[in-house]
């Protein structure tokens, strides 16, 4: 071998490394956090995430630009898919409840590696999307002063000309970040209670502006002299639909805050469910009374709701629709800051992100650091930078844990089930196996028992007509099959939204490669429908699985590839940072390292002719890992 080269074991065990996998530790309940949340308390910090400043601009945007008065089902629509990427993340909630939300899900199921690019992108989410509220609530409140605090600012200050930089310094957007994050630091409680302040005070302002709306409506507006229903089509609903989906995401603050929920088993899917469904409610009623009290095409998109108020002459109502769109960013802006420090703090215990933010305050139970630092980075952000150019880093990251958190639930639902903790009277020397790799994760079974088959295995009943698929190795028909769904997810997704001109296809290569892509996608849903799933009684579960997870993948993977190339750019360099961090920092230091053997990277197994699967298969440990015992009073050690 050339002298300098590493060794094929030396890279095969540093794939292992960046593949390893946190081990599945679903029952515990211990926490160095303040289990002290409800489930009306995680329920109002998911309304309060994703009821927020896109109420009041978002649904004038859309409707005049996109959709017209069909802006309702675009907001239908997006709820129905972001439902099913919501399900995912209350699964997972509900059977890790530890904070970490996205992060958690990828470690468990994916591999090391990813989840700290998962970790990393969701931190970048946070920041910019907070910092963003904070500007958006600052230009708010100043128009509501006739623009006096911008004219001080420029008046002492003056404008700057410097890329990605703002024209301007906004004093009052870093200010409000900074006064919200001393009251996150407080406790769980304490921001609870204003979340739940904010959120209340959103909502019967939502509620009022509905009714009056209902009252002033005039079904004319919706009528074919202005235009129709849906004045841009079919396409124009389906627009509007991937620019709407950005308006709920904020449902998995609820996942990340389930380490301190008081039972998250059943808190989260609740919270999660009846959140998502207040939250579409909301923004559909609003979209319908918005585009029946004034005609779709003249509204203003900046302040649609105040405007419609206003020429209908209700201005008084005007100051409801600002003190409404106040209290719901200000709820925006408290669930980016709760959740922020927490995902920080779930990487920093497991060693892949510094240490100091793994520390919580003795009294409070909050990781303080966290709070402190980020909360001055997001001060800074909002204080000086350009956050226009930044904002669809939000869709990138955000669609890209939604895809991992999917795929993580197909990778789980085909896994066998961790096995008790306590081992029984007919094998008391076995071990449950941890898994270090993807592969190991996928590859689930080696013997098949016909009356009580495992996780992975071919379904009894297909045996006969899928004989085939049970021939393969134990989890291989099942990790084909979700490797192939989602490059034939890829695949279509481009298909479908960049077309033949794009592609620069004839038109018989683009059907062909329709079909083909088509054709493998359904094929790996019927492959991975044919095989035993988990099924656990006392935890939530997403129904019609692999169907759903399958439709969240696909569905993200369009919006992602609807970005603008220099998304692309952005999002490229981040990841390179962040793989800088993790190579210099994180695969050193995570504590998967204290789990394997130095000398030992892969789990070995000796097969005992049996009947039973516990005592066929066997892990086998190195000597030095062994434990010793003392020789009984009856036994003597044999010489070698």
């Amino acid at each position: 071998m050339v002298r300098g080269l590493p060794s094929t074991a030396s890279l095969a065990r540093f794939c292992q490394r960046l593949n390893r996998l946190k081990p599945l530790e679903e029952s515990t309940m211990e926490t160095s956090l303040r289990r002290c949340l409800s489930t009306l308390d995680l329920t109002l910090l998911g309304v309060g995430g994703m009821v927020g400043s896109g109420l009041y601009v978002l649904t004038g945007t859309v409707a005049k630009e996109m959709a017209g008065p069909a802006v309702l089902l675009s907001f239908a629509v997006a709820a129905v898919a972001s439902l099913l990427s919501a399900l995912c993340y209350a699964e997972f909630g509900a059977r890790l409840p530890r904070t970490g939300s996205a992060y958690l899900f990828t470690y468990v199921s994916m591999g090391e590696l990813w989840a700290f690019l998962i970790g990393w992108n969701v931190l970048l989410e946070y920041l910019i999307g907070g910092a963003a509220v904070a500007r958006a609530w600052s230009g708010y409140l100043d128009s509501m002063f006739n623009h006096r605090i911008h004219n001080f600012t420029q008046a002492h200050i003056g404008t700057w000309q410097v890329p990605l930089l703002a024209h301007y310094p906004d004093f009052l957007a870093a200010g409000i970040i900074l006064l919200a994050s001393a009251f996150i630091s407080c406790g769980a409680r304490v921001s609870s209670w204003l979340n739940h302040v904010f959120s209340v005070v959103s909502l019967v302002l939502i509620l009022f502006i509905i009714i009056l709306g209902f009252i002033l409506a005039r079904p004319h507006n919706w009528s074919a002299e202005e235009g129709g229903f849906a004045p841009f089509g079919f396409s124009g609903i389906m627009a509007g639909t991937a620019t709407c989906f950005y308006a709920f995401v904020g449902f998995d603050v609820i996942a990340a805050s389930s380490e301190e929920a008081r039972n998250p088993k059943r808190a989260v899917p609740i919270a999660i469910s009846i959140s998502l469904g207040l939250a579409a409610g909301a923004y559909i009623l609003v979209s319908t009374v918005l585009t029946l009290m004034v005609p779709w095409h003249s509204l203003n998109p900046d302040s649609a709701l105040a405007d419609a108020f206003y020429r209908r002459g209700y201005s008084w109502a005007g100051f409801i629709v600002a003190a409404g769109s106040i209290c719901a960013m200000n709820t925006v802006l408290l669930s980016s800051l709760f959740s922020l420090p927490r995902i920080v703090y779930a990487m920093a215990v497991d060693g892949l992100f510094f240490q100091v933010f793994a520390r919580v305050h003795p009294r409070t139970q909050v990781p303080l650091a966290g709070i402190v630092v980020f909360g001055s980075l997001m001060s800074l952000l909002a204080l000086l930078l350009d956050l226009e150019a930044l904002v669809q880093f939000l869709s990138i990251g955000t669609l890209l844990a939604y895809t991992f958190v999917a795929t993580s639930i197909l990778v789980l639902r085909f896994q066998k089930a961790p096995a008790s903790s306590s081992p029984g009277p007919a094998s008391p020397g076995s071990r449950v196996k941890e898994y270090h790799s993807f592969s190991d994760h996928i590859q689930l079974m080696g013997t098949e028992q016909a009356s009580a088959p495992e996780p992975g295995q071919l379904r009894p009943a297909l045996r006969p007509y899928l004989g085939f698929l049970g021939r393969c190795s134990p989890g291989a028909a099942v990790a084909w099959a979700l490797s192939i769904l989602v490059a034939s997810a890829i695949t279509l997704a481009c298909v479908l939204v960049f077309g033949d001109s794009a592609l620069h296809l004839p038109y018989w290569g683009y059907i062909l490669l329709l079909l083909l892509s088509s054709i493998a996608f359904l094929l790996s849903l019927l492959v991975l429908g044919a095989h035993q799933q988990q099924r656990q009684q006392d935890t939530f579960q997403i129904p019609m699985v692999p169907l759903t997870p399958a439709l969240s993948i696909f569905l993200n993977i369009c919006l992602m590839l609807k970005l603008s190339y220099l998304t692309w750019l952005r999002f490229s360099i981040w990841l390179l940072i962040g793989l800088a961090v993790y190579f210099g920092y994180g695969i050193w230091h995570s504590k998967e390292n204290q789990r394997e053997p130095p000398e030992l990277t892969t789990t070995r197994y000796v097969v005992f002719p049996s009947t039973s699967l516990e005592e066929t298969v066997q892990t086998v440990q190195p000597t030095s890992q062994v434990p010793t015992q003392e020789p009984s009073p009856t036994e003597q050690p044999t010489s070698p």
